[in-house]
């Protein structure tokens, strides 16, 4: 004769399933909205960071300072136009700043912008700076 299976759940635990459920339900959904927060973060920093990159690598061919005055508001316009093409919606009004340090010979560019969140009121600002090298370019002997 075969043995009789047992229930896995007795008669009074009815309703225990959805319970444990009303409790787990708000953690598991908010861990997914912070995965997802996490991420939209990361994408809006990471396209600081390449926007600040493409501004350095306009600002590399500057010679002097003159030079930099002349064109530095139209390459933050390229950068901060870059940043929202690339970003759409995950990076909001980015604002591109640049820098020249001519006794070094270095041009800097940094990208702020605030990212796109789920939580109404919550302010997620990024900021990313990049630097590079001024290009010399010198004649042949």
């Amino acid at each position: 004769m075969r043995p009789r299976p047992t229930p896995l759940r007795h008669p009074e635990d009815r309703g225990s399933i959805a319970l444990e459920l009303a409790f787990v339900s708000p953690l598991l959904l908010a861990l997914i909205f912070f995965s997802i927060q996490t991420g939209l973060w990361w994408y809006g920093r990471t396209v600081a960071l390449q926007a600040a990159r493409e501004g350095v690598t306009q600002l590399r061919l500057v010679p002097d300072s003159q030079s930099f005055d002349q064109i530095v508001p139209q390459v933050e316009r390229n950068t901060e136009d870059f940043a929202s093409v690339l970003g759409k919606e995950s990076l909001v009004d980015p604002d591109a700043e640049a820098d020249f340090d001519e006794d070094n010979g270095r041009v800097s560019m940094t990208v702020t912008g605030h990212v796109m969140t789920l939580v109404p009121g919550m302010d997620l600002q990024v900021t990313q700076q990049a630097f590079g090298e001024v290009e010399r370019f010198e004649a042949d002997r």
